[in-house]
């Protein structure tokens, strides 16, 4: 029940100041009653004063509470405003929104737009870095570079701290602008005392990102960070400075620091843990020592951050802290000393997992590649049994597992009807990234919706994607662009009925020149026994690619009486140098073509580690779609799985042309 002092508050500014001055120390019952409130007061609050729902923002930042609701409600209100806001308050809210992890493609490019008009009247260097630091990530190269520009013109007038913000958006955006850059690190290089340990350790990141060669710099940076190092006294602070030496370059570890982080060890959460995991890797690779063996300071270290990893997963009891704790962990050491354990402590708490966490679980098992039927069933009734209580935002998070691991609950039905009947209303509201991600995703796991298929095809839809596609970061620009490729082609070959062109072969034929793919020598170990099999390497085609720009490892055609047929030229396995594969062109065609009455395609492919789970030899859902698409287009397809090729079972020539010929030959002759 919301407390009577709230129920009594009418003004929107009374209740968000209040909201900012106790956010720290509210309780989650006293953070859900201040939600609640703030959104009865914004839904008719004046949408000129913008500085309401900035203050919710930042209120919903400060304790860690990402509640869509009212965020989009703020949102809506802040769009509103956009052309009467500064490029201060566009900055701080910008930096809300980013903590928050919420993105919106309206803000985006309402900001872009606002932001470029204020260029000209930045001319402060407060305003100016502001804007640099907001726009230069998703402007447009014309506008990054006029950025770029300025800012050299001001960089030697620069604060300490100002420097420092422009050298982590270079880094961010990847820039090459040498000239800047070496006017950055002069700034830097004659401001190092002033900073803080915080502050220099972000300093020696951004550098790392851009590339940036400077020996005399890095050995300052070097001489100050164990300065900080041999004063610092929280566990986080030591962490954090011992990984961010160990990634600069001639870095040496003393014992002293080996000894100090032994000594933290139990004061660690499982994050913590992790980054040690990784600074000891890392100093490993650098140490000359380790050539013949891993010195036994690092061993003894090891050690002991797996006993009080195990320790602490075998006496966790609350997921939500667990689940917080295991948001960012990757890499080696932990998939190899701590995912089983993990997934046994996550499997221990079915019984928590609700309409609240269940997202956040369905991304880390589809980080993990880890298939856990217990929790994937788990997922899937909750969400049957609680959709209405979710956020439509949450569905593609949600599905995600069970597309990518391919595997279907119990209740497979019941969750994608629920799923669909929960989004489809709110389509519109989707950013158009986002929207094609879950429709790709939901086509892996053979589902199309057709009204979102024909949403996602329209002309309007598509115009306000390409505008979209500029503000975003370029790896999500690459991904968002493939999504649709894929979803195209999916559409195309699996639901002709929707009449949705494939539009995507000049996009295809520019990936395959961009293409340099090397073989491994298990790919060229299975040629060579194709051509042995099949009677002559003329008789096998490599690195094919299909109709709908499939890449296929192998390709060979068998007549009605399973006779091989050559083909007219003779294919080999192009390897000129570095082991690097170059594809050749391949004319879209359909693959009957030319083909005598009763012959058959043959595509094969030898499928690695990673178009399986981690934890089981189940295949996952892309390389399962691909088999789909191939057996559509006509193939007969025949994937060989990493695993069995390698297993002592075949472990001679012999073998394996067994192999090869049992499986080429057995479904055509049965």
């Amino acid at each position: 029940m919301m407390p009577v002092t709230l129920l009594g508050l009418s003004s929107p500014r009374i209740l968000t100041l209040l909201m900012n001055s106790v956010s720290y120390l509210a309780s989650p019952l006293l953070r859900d009653a201040l939600i609640s409130r703030a959104e009865h007061l914004l839904e008719n609050a004046n949408p000129f004063h913008y500085n309401n729902p900035r203050r919710v923002v930042q209120f919903l930042r400060n304790t860690k509470h990402s509640h869509r609701p009212l965020l989009e409600k703020c949102n809506k209100l802040i769009l509103h405003n956009i052309s009467n806001l500064d490029v201060k308050n566009i900055s701080i809210i910008t930096g809300l929104y980013q903590s928050l992890q919420f993105n919106n493609c309206d803000f985006r490019l309402a900001v872009k737009q606002r932001l470029t008009e204020l260029i000209d009247s930045s001319t402060d260097h407060f305003s100016f870095t502001m804007l640099f630091v907001t726009l230069a990530p998703m402007a447009s190269q014309e506008i990054r570079d006029r950025l770029e520009d300025t800012a050299l013109l001001m960089a030697n007038e620069l604060s300490a701290r100002q420097a420092v913000a422009i050298a982590e958006t270079l880094g961010e955006t990847q820039s090459r602008n040498l000239s800047l850059m070496n006017e950055i690190a002069s700034v830097i290089q004659r401001n190092l005392h002033l900073y803080t340990s915080v502050e220099v350790t972000r300093i020696a990141q951004a550098l790392f990102l851009m590339q940036y060669q400077n020996p005399q710099l890095f050995t300052k940076l070097r001489n100050i960070l164990d300065d900080f190092l041999q004063r610092a006294v929280s566990a986080h602070e030591v962490i954090i400075l011992n990984r961010v030496m160990a990634i600069l370059p001639n870095t040496r570890i003393n014992e002293g620091a080996i000894s100090r982080l032994e000594a933290m060890v139990t004061q660690c959460n499982l994050r913590n843990l992790n980054t040690v995991a990784w600074t000891i890797g890392k100093w490993v690779r650098n140490d000359p020592s380790y050539r013949h063996n891993t010195p036994s300071r690092y061993v003894r270290l090891l050690q002991r951050l797996n006993l009080f990893a195990h320790e602490r997963l075998r006496t966790a009891d609350r997921l939500d802290l667990l689940l917080e704790e295991l948001k960012y962990m990757s890499g080696d050491w932990f998939e190899e000393m701590l995912l089983e354990e993990t997934m046994s402590t996550l499997e221990r708490m079915t019984g928590q997992v609700n309409c609240t966490n269940v997202a956040e679980l369905a991304v880390f098992l589809t980080r993990t590649n880890y298939l856990c039927p217990p929790l994937m069933e788990r997922i899937a009734s909750v969400a049957v049994k609680d959709i209405d209580k979710m956020h439509h935002s949450m569905i593609y998070d949600m599905l995600l597992p069970f597309s990518v691991l391919n595997y279907d609950p119990e209740q497979a039905d019941e969750l994608y009807d629920a799923c669909i009947q929960r989004f489809i209303p709110h389509i519109s509201s989707f950013d158009p990234h986002w929207l094609v991600l879950l429709a790709y995703t939901l086509s892996v796991a053979d589902c199309f919706p057709e009204e979102m298929s024909r949403e996602i095809f329209s002309i309007d839809f598509l115009r306000k994607l390409d505008t979209q596609l500029e503000t975003l970061a370029d790896s999500l620009n690459i991904r968002t662009r493939m999504g649709l490729m894929q979803l195209n082609r999916a559409v195309c070959l699996e639901c002709p009925g929707i009449q949705v062109p494939w539009f995507h072969e000049r996009y295809c034929q520019g990936l395959q020149k961009k293409r340099k793919s090397t073989v491994s020598p298990v790919q060229q170990q299975i040629h060579k026994m194709l051509g042995e099999v099949l009677g002559g390497i003329n008789c096998v085609r490599v690195a094919v690619v299909t109709p709908y720009s499939y890449t296929i490892d192998f390709e060979c055609t068998l007549d009605k009486h399973l006779q091989p047929l050559a083909y007219s030229r003779l294919s080999t396995l192009q390897i000129p140098d570095r082991g690097q594969v170059h594809w050749g062109e391949s004319p879209v065609e359909t693959i009957s073509d030319g083909l005598p009455p009763g012959a058959h395609r043959v595509a094969v492919d030898f499928l690695n580690s990673k178009s399986f789970c981690k934890n089981t030899p189940h295949m996952k859902g892309e390389a399962m779609m691909k088999k789909r698409h191939l057996e559509i287009l006509g193939y007969r397809v025949v994937q060989i799985p990493h695993f069995e090729w390698n297993s002592m079972e075949l472990s001679t020539p012999d073998a394996w042309k067994e192999y090869l010929r049992k499986n080429i030959f057995k479904e055509l002759s049965s």
